[in-house]
Order: C-alpha cells, then structure tokens, then sequence
C-alpha cells in the first residue's frame, strides 16, 4: 500500500465527511438540550463546600430537573439538584446542591484521587470546552470532597475509564491537574464548590457555546440521573447530547508552568548496593488557549504504581496500560487502530514503547509534546529521546497526528509515528516508520461507522506491510450490536505501536438485546447475548475462533450474574511452549467449555466478584476461578484481594498457576495517602511489594516515597531479594500567576 494512496484515502475521507456534514447543516438539527448561563463575579466566592450559606450565589443561574437513567429510566430524578456556574478572570467556579431527604443514609466510600464514584453518593460535571461535540474534560467529587479529574476523545470510546486504566484513547482518568474542591454536608444532604482555573483547561474561541452535562449517583437507590438526558446505553461522556454552557468568557492568558524535581534512590539485590540521585524539569507553556507544549528534561516516574501482573496463557502478546503520566495528557488524541475483543488488537502509537525495553527502564533524556488544536484541527506533536543502556542503543522517536471533528460524531485524522537509532551503537539504517489514515462517520443517533488504514517502513521486511480495520455498530436502549474486519500483513510491523499477533484476517461480532420488566420487581435487566471471533491466515486457514451465546442479569441491588457456553479453536502451524511449562505440539485443537461470572452489590463496604471458567483447552481441560474481594471501611481504609486459580490438564502435560494480589489504600486525608501492592505469582516464584506514601499538594504533585522488592522463593529463595527505595518531591511554579 503506497504513501501515496494512503494520502488518497485519507482526502476522500475528508471529502466523505465534508458531504455528509454538509448534508447534516441543509437538513437541520433539531436541537432541544436544555442551557444553563454562567455569571461574571465580581468578586471570587470562598470554596468551602457551603453554597447555601454564601448569598453571592442566590443571583447565579442555576441548572435543575435531573432525569433518571437507573434505575427507573426517563423519570424525574427522586431528589432534587441544582448546579450553578460562574466565572471571573481566573477560574471557572461551579457549585451543587445535592438535596436528600434522607442525609444520614449518604455513602462515602473512597477517599482516593480519581476513585470509581458510580459506587457512592457522587457527582460529575463533563465539559466540552471545544463545542466539537466528542471531546472534553470531567470533573467530579463525593461527600468526602475527593478530586477526580480527567480528558475525554471521541466521547469516551476505546479505552477504559477506571482509575489506573492508563492511556489509550476512551476517557483517561490518569490525566490530573490543579484546581480545588470543598464540600459540606448537613440535614439538606451535601453540596460541592469547585473552582478550575482556565489555565487548567484547554478552550476554543473566547465566547463559545460549550457542551455541558451533570450526573449525580444517589449510592442507597443505586440511582443515577443527567441534567441532559441520555438513554441508559450511554454515560456521561456522550456530550453529542449534552446541554449548553453559554455566557463564559475564558480570558487570553499566559500560562507557563515549571515542575522541578528531585529524586533520591537507594538499590540493593544480589550484585551489591547502590545510591543514585537525579533532578529534572517538566515545563507547561499555553501557546494558546487551546494549544500547549510540554517540555520534560531527564524524565522520572518512580512515583508511577507497578504493574498488575498476568499470566499469558496463549501464544500472543499481552497489553500493559501507559500509566506514566508525562505521557497521559491529550492521549487520546495520538491514538489510532482498533483494540478487538480478543488480543487482536492493534495500536499504531503506543507509549509504553518509550523508555522501556522488554520490561526494563530505559532513561529519557528528554522531549516535547505539542498537543491541542489549531485552526479547527486537533494536532499532536511529540518528540522523544532517551539514552543507551548498556548493549540498548539510544532512539528517536517523533509522533505526528492530525484530525479535525465533524458533526454527528464524526471524524477523520493522519498519523505518522518513526523511530530512529542513535548513537554509536546504534547499527546503520536502523529505523520504523508507520503512516496511517482513520475516521469515523456517525449515522442518526444509534450508528456510527469507523476505520483505519496504515503501511509500516522497516528495513528487511518488504511485502505484506499493510493493516486496516473497519467496523460499524448500533447502540439504543434495546439493542447493541457491532461487526468488524481487520486485516495484518505479515510484514507489517508498527514497532512504536502495540500488536499482538500479524499475519492474519479477522471477522469478529457480537449483539445484545436487553430487556426491562414493568415495574419495581428484583430485576432490573435481562437479556440475550451472542459473541463470534475468528482469524484466518493469508492462505485461508483458521488459526483461532472464539464463539459463545449467553444472557446476563442485572437486579436493583447492583448484584449481576453472567453465563454463556460457546467453543474455542485453535489451528497450531507451529507448536509454542504454554506458561513456559508444557509444550503444545502443531494441530487442530476444538473445545468447547462454559463462561460464568457473578458480582454483589459494588456500593457496599464488601462486595465480591466471582468468575469461572471451565472446559476443553488445547486438547485437554481448563478450570479458572478468580474470585476478586473488596472492603472498605468508611472513606479511609480500602482493599481489594484477588485471586486468579488456573487447573491445566492437557494430554502434553499438567499444571498449576496461582496468581494473587492484595491492594491496600490508607487516607489520612484526600492529600495524604498510604498504598500498597502485593503480588504473588508461583509462575516466576515471587513475591512483588511496592509501597508508596504520597503527600499531594497539586495536581497529582507532591512528596513521594516509595519502596520496591521482589522477594524469590522456592530453590530461588536463596537468593537476595530486589530492593528498592525511591524518595521523590516535584512541585508546580506558575511563573504568571
């Protein structure tokens, strides 16, 4: 696939996306989302929490008339909710009042930065500062007065939205930055003040219409309801339906942010001990209101969690979220390819590739993002460096992305993403490239039609570079369903990307129909559900299927339960060694097994999540039990233990995996934390601890210790375990302000 028809794709694309928008603006839109008025202030109102007792805000606008998307849909929320919006030359300042009849019954369960808040009594507030109608910023809080903060691409699709999650496009809730957050609470129920400086955010024209929604969670009716309505199929980040913010007037600021820091690390394992200590530099500067450059000099992230450990068992590749946070902000707006629903999936620019080198820290020297929008199109620029590390030469690594938002969820980009050896261990004509076209074109309310197109460059490999994708789905209250393509050249190899496998063809599909009895019975929803995936080689032969047909059950509580029962083939052309352990000789493999999964109340101080599964696996049988357990006690002590039981019995031979992990989050207060991580795996005969204190005062910044080991056991339990001690401080200075 030449550039150059890359290059034709890509116009007519545009031009396909031209004609449709055209033909969007003669037919005209009816539109009926509800408005709400920001007000200049004066002067800036104290943020405490306390809206009812600060008069300023009694001549505010204010935004009411809540409706239910669960449980009850299209009905009047059960408790009322105001939300009020002002401004001034600094921030943008909003207040709610959560009225509840009910004040002793309110839920706090977490006091983390960016906690799940769909388990507690909650509120959200997304923006679309742009008016493009698919991207954004969410804010959000509980009783507990908890910061949660995050960017959205392409209304929150492709990637998930859970704290740790990582980038990778969807709504990316690592991304952090300044602004406050007070609460108070009281017979009325609870209310919030928030106020975000405008240089936090990233904004259009100065006097745009903005999409606008608020979301509240009432925890004990397990309720949750949208100033602008939104069918239950969708959540908060649909902001082509969202409501208007008119009246804002962000100013034309100057905005030029230094993070210093300084770190300090202390090593020992069996080669000895070591002590290090390193500063470095991130810079923030507001080339305008809606574009920014960063800047990132010896680049740390000793502060970033370890990685929740897996056990592969399969012969393809395994994804890692990005959860460095340099490497978070307008993420989304790098990402392009198509994840499938089973390790199929292919991300042309992935992150993780920079700075690490088969599990190992590769040191950054430094690099630039260039990110937001210009002229009506999103841009995104980044260049990258890092060092040699022993026989790992150095490498350059440029980023290029251009794509521009259309009505009706549309949307068309360019991406080029090359990587270049540097210095001199580096070997001649060492480099990759990737060039790729992709959009997306929204069809009424329920449909929507994407796809993607790329070519790589390396040198060696000539023939089948080519990969493209293209799938369509339909979403309403009723029905879901979506079908895919996907084709990946042999050849083709986006070595800054993340592909799990190549070589292959992929048809994959899946529908849903969901159902809701009359009235206020146990259940809330049910409803049928079937799955195909399969791939085929360049020759035509299988290589993998996955089908299942099943139903699941949601009841009022918030308890769900899942079965299904399909089969799984496999056609080995080469044999692989599973878990390192049994060798799986080259043949046809079809089995067929069962899918059961199970979860309490989540909003409850302990809730459990159950999955099973059992059946035929590679010629023989598979039993997985992964049980997950969550307590809470109040808003201070969380903790999540899980455990993942594999019982493999092939003809080739037979095993055991056991897998563990315990997560245990102490706050002395939102700022003030506590965590830990420990993970056991009897596959690597380990014991992995990581331990951090953070001591926050903005955005995420702060005081950071933080401790590693990985403790052998078994005949290697000789050895001397891995140890590690990092202490880090990092602190914003905004030279403007």
């Amino acid at each position: 696939m030449p550039r150059h028809h890359l290059l034709r794709g890509a116009l007519a694309l545009v031009a396909l996306l031209a004609a449709h928008e055209g033909a969007r603006a003669a037919q005209g839109v009816r539109d009926d989302r509800p408005s709400l008025t920001a007000k200049r202030l004066a002067e800036a109102p104290i943020i405490d929490g306390d809206v009812l007792g600060e008069e300023l805000w009694l001549d505010v606008d204010f935004g009411t008339g809540f409706q239910q998307v669960e449980p009850f849909e299209g009905q009047p929320a059960s408790e009322r909710t105001e939300v009020r919006i002002a401004f001034d030359d600094a921030n943008l300042y909003l207040a709610v009042i959560c009225f509840d009849r009910d004040a002793s019954s309110l839920a706090i369960s977490d006091s983390r930065r960016d906690a799940m808040l769909q388990n507690e009594d909650s509120f959200r507030v997304v923006l679309d500062t742009y008016g493009d109608r698919q991207n954004g910023f969410v804010f959000g809080t509980n009783i507990a007065g908890i910061q949660y903060d995050g960017q959205f691409t392409n209304q929150g699709r492709g990637g998930g939205s859970s704290r740790g999650g990582g980038s990778g496009g969807g709504a990316n809730l690592d991304w952090d930055t300044s602004w406050t957050v007070r609460t108070s609470s009281g017979d009325f129920g609870w209310s919030a003040e928030m106020a975000i400086p405008f240089r936090s955010l990233r904004y259009g024209s100065d006097r745009a219409v903005w999409g606008l929604n608020f979301e509240r969670n009432i925890r004990r009716k397990n309720e949750t309801a949208f100033w602008a309505h939104l069918g239950r199929q969708h959540d908060v980040f649909r902001v082509s339906e969202a409501g208007h913010l008119v009246g804002v007037e962000p100013p034309r600021q100057r905005n030029l942010q230094l993070t210093p820091y300084v770190l300090s690390t202390g090593r020992e394992n069996v080669d000895g001990s070591a002590d290090d200590s390193e500063v470095g530099m991130d810079l923030k500067y507001s080339v305008t209101p809606s574009l920014t450059l960063d800047v990132t000099v010896n680049t740390d992230f000793a502060q970033v969690e370890a990685d929740d450990q897996q056990i592969n068992l399969d012969r393809f590749s395994l994804f890692f979220p990005e959860k460095r946070p340099f490497f978070l902000e307008n993420s989304g707006l790098f990402r392009v390819g198509g994840r499938s629903s089973f390790r199929g999936g292919t991300e042309l620019f992935f992150s993780r590739r920079i700075g690490l080198s088969g599990g190992v820290p590769v040191p950054i020297l430094g690099g630039a993002r260039l990110s937001g929008r210009a002229g009506g199109f999103n841009v995104g620029f980044l260049n990258m460096q890092t060092d040699d590390l022993g026989d790992i030469h150095g490498n350059n690594f440029t980023v290029a992305r251009v794509g521009r938002e259309y009505r009706n969820r549309s949307r068309a980009g360019v991406l080029v993403v090359n990587r270049e050896g540097t210095g001199s261990l580096a070997p001649d004509g060492d480099y990759n490239r990737t060039f790729a076209v992709d959009g997306q074109i929204g069809i009424g309310q329920f449909t929507d039609v994407s796809g993607w197109a790329a070519r790589t460059e390396t040198p060696g490999l000539t023939g089948r570079d080519h990969g493209f994708g293209l799938d369509g789905g339909y979403s309403s209250p009723f029905w879901r369903w979506r079908l895919g393509y996907a084709e990946v050249g042999e050849d083709f190899n986006p070595e800054v990307g993340f592909l799990s496998r190549s070589g292959y063809r992929q048809f994959n599909g899946y529908a849903r129909r969901r159902f809701r009895p009359a009235g206020e019975g146990r259940v809330k929803e049910f409803g049928p559900r079937v799955f195909y995936d399969g791939f085929w080689n360049f020759d035509g032969y299988q290589e993998t299927q996955r089908y299942s047909v099943g139903g699941e059950v949601e009841f009022r509580s918030g308890a769900q339960i899942s079965l299904s029962a399909g089969g799984r083939y496999e056609g080995l052309l080469e044999p692989f060694t599973l878990a390192g352990i049994v060798h799986v000789p080259a043949g046809e493999y079809d089995d067929h097994g069962f899918f059961l999964f199970g979860n309490t109340n989540r909003g409850r101080a302990v809730s459990l999540f159950v999955r099973v599964q059992g059946g035929g696996f590679f010629g023989g049988d598979q039993l997985v039990l992964d049980p997950w357990l969550s307590i809470r006690l109040g808003d201070y002590l969380t903790s999540e233990l899980s455990w993942s039981y594999n019982d493999i019995d092939l003809p080739m031979g037979a095993f055991k995996t056991h897998l563990g992990s315990l997560r245990v989050t102490y706050a002395f207060s939102t700022s003030l934390l506590l965590q830990a991580l420990i993970q056991y795996n009897d596959l690597t005969h380990s014991v992995n601890t990581n331990v951090r204190f953070s001591w926050l005062n903005e955005a995420n910044r702060g005081l950071f210790v933080v401790y590693n080991e990985i403790s052998e056991f078994g005949v290697l339990g000789l050895d001397t375990p891995d140890r590690s001690l990092a202490v880090k401080f990092n602190r914003t200075f905004d030279v403007f302000r």
